[in-house]
C-alpha cells in the first residue's frame, strides 16, 4: 500500500471516488452517517455518541484515526474491532479493485472501510474526518444523518489555511444542504464562516451557546437544549474540556431522538484512551510505583490548553512531563499553556518514528519558557529517572499520539 502512495498529498477525492466505483460504490449502501470533523474533540464526542447509542441498544460502526496500538482501532463493525482475517481480506479486495493505481494509505483504507460498513449491518455509522473536511476522503457521503463540527483551531495549516476562517470553511465542508449540524464551542470568526455556509445549504444549525448548554454544577453535568434540561454525572472522560464534549454528543443524541437512558450511557460508558488517561498498572507504573501517572496524546495548542485545565482541577502536587513531539509542530505552541502548570520537562525521542524532534531542541524550548529541562533514551528511562528524584510527582506523559500508540503498546 506504501508502495502506491503519491509524492505529495493532492487535496481531491478524484482518487476515491475512482476507487469506491471498482468496489462497487459502498458509500451507497451504507446505514445512516453521523459526520465528524473538528480540530479537538472528534473522537471523544465519538466515542461518547457511541456509548449513548449502544445503551439504547443500538450497533454502531465506527471509523477513526489515526489508530495508538492496532491498525484494527479504526474500523469498528457493529461494536467490535474488525478482525484480522477480515481486515486482509478486505484490504487484498480493496488493492485488487484499485489496479495498482495511485492512491494514499488514507484513501486506500478508508475505501476498503466503507465496503466494511457497507456489508456488515448496523444501525449507525459514526465517521470521523481525517484532515479538515471539504477535501477529506470521508467526504464522500452525499446524504449522512447529522453533521458535527467540534472546536475548530489552528492545525495543518499548510493543507486547510492560515487564518481561523480558513480552516473552518475546510471543516464546515462537510455540511450538506438541508442536513442538521451539531456545532461546539467556536471563535467567532470561526463559527461565523460556519453559519454562513449552513445558511446557504439550508443546513438547520444546533449550536452550542445559541441552541444548547452544558456545564458543570455541584459534581454533576447539566445539559439544557430546547427539549428541557438533563441532570447527569459527569463524563467519565476526564477534564472540563469534556464538559462541551459532552454537550455536542447530547445535542447528537436529542437531535437523533434518544432520551435520558441513552444520554446517561454517553457519559458514564465512554471510553477514549490516550486522552488524559490515568496509568494504574504496566512496567511504567512499577517503574514510577507511587506516582501519579498520566497520558495524553494532545500535540497543539488547543489540545494543550485542555490539558492545563484539567492540571488545573487535579489535587495539588508537582507536574512532570515526559515531551515528545514531531517536527512539524512548534514546541512554542504546545509548551506555552503548559509552562506555568509544570516543574519540569523530560525530552524523549518517538520509537520509530523519523519525524520526531530532537529530544535537545524540545528541551531547550522548555529552558525557554523558564522550565527545567533534560533529556531521556525512552519514556521509561525518563519516568525511571523522574521517580528517583521525586516518587510522589504526578507524571504526565504527552505531545504525541504517536508516542502515546508507543507507550500503550508497551505498557500493556
Amino acid at each position: 500500500m506504501m508502495g502506491l502512495h503519491p509524492s505529495e498529498i493532492e487535496l481531491s477525492l478524484d482518487r476515491t471516488y475512482r476507487l469506491l466505483d471498482a468496489l462497487g460504490r459502498p458509500q451507497d449502501r451504507l446505514p445512516p452517517v453521523i459526520h465528524i470533523a473538528g480540530t479537538n474533540g472528534k473522537g471523544s464526542t465519538l466515542a461518547m455518541i457511541r456509548a449513548g447509542l449502544e445503551a439504547a441498544g443500538k450497533r454502531a460502526h465506527c471509523y477513526t484515526s489515526p489508530h495508538l496500538v492496532r491498525f484494527h482501532e479504526r474500523i469498528v463493525l457493529a461494536g467490535a474491532e474488525i478482525t484480522e482475517t477480515a481486515l486482509s481480506d478486505l484490504l487484498v479486495r480493496t488493492l485488487t479493485a484499485n489496479g495498482g493505481a495511485p492512491v494514499t494509505f488514507f484513501e486506500a483504507t478508508t475505501c476498503a472501510a466503507f465496503a466494511a460498513f457497507a456489508d456488515v449491518p448496523a444501525d449507525y455509522l459514526l465517521l470521523e474526518v481525517g484532515m479538515g473536511g471539504r477535501m477529506d476522503t470521508t467526504n464522500v457521503v452525499d446524504d449522512p444523518l447529522l453533521t458535527i463540527i467540534t472546536p475548530v483551531a489552528f492545525d495543518h495549516q499548510a493543507f486547510l489555511g492560515d487564518t481561523l476562517a480558513e480552516i473552518a470553511g475546510e471543516k464546515a465542508g462537510i455540511l450538506k444542504r438541508g442536513i442538521p449540524c451539531v456545532v461546539g464551542r467556536q471563535e467567532d470568526d470561526a463559527l461565523e464562516v460556519i453559519e454562513a455556509r449552513a445558511a446557504r445549504l439550508g443546513a438547520p444549525v444546533i449550536a452550542q451557546g445559541q441552541h444548547w448548554h452544558s456545564w458543570e454544577e455541584r459534581g454533576r453535568l447539566v445539559f439544557q437544549d430546547e427539549t428541557g434540561l438533563l441532570d447527569l454525572p459527569l463524563p467519565a472522560l476526564p477534564g472540563p474540556h469534556q464538559i462541551d464534549n459532552a454537550g455536542a454528543a447530547l445535542a447528537a443524541l436529542r437531535q437523533l431522538g434518544f432520551g435520558e437512558e441513552s444520554c446517561e450511557g454517553a457519559m458514564v460508558n465512554a471510553h477514549w484512551p490516550a486522552r488524559m488517561q490515568r496509568l494504574t498498572r504496566g512496567p511504567l507504573k512499577q517503574a514510577a510505583p507511587e506516582a501519579d501517572l498520566w497520558l495524553d496524546g494532545g500535540h497543539n495548542a488547543h489540545a494543550a490548553r485542555a490539558i492545563a485545565a484539567t492540571l488545573d482541577r487535579l489535587p495539588a502536587r508537582p507536574t512532570r512531563l515526559v515531551f515528545a513531539l514531531l517536527n512539524n509542530r512548534a514546541p512554542s505552541d504546545v509548551l506555552a499553556p503548559l509552562a506555568a502548570h509544570v516543574q519540569s520537562l523530560t525530552a524523549v525521542p518517538i520509537p520509530d518514528e523519523p519525524n520526531a524532534s530532537d529530544p535537545e531542541t524540545l528541551a531547550e524550548a522548555a529552558r525557554a519558557f523558564g522550565i527545567s529541562a533534560s533529556t531521556a533514551v525512552d519514556v521509561e528511562d525518563a519516568v525511571t529517572g523522574i521517580a528517583t528524584k521525586d516518587p510522589h510527582a504526578r507524571i504526565l506523559i504527552c505531545g504525541s499520539l504517536y508516542q502515546a500508540g508507543a507507550v500503550l503498546r508497551e505498557n500493556g
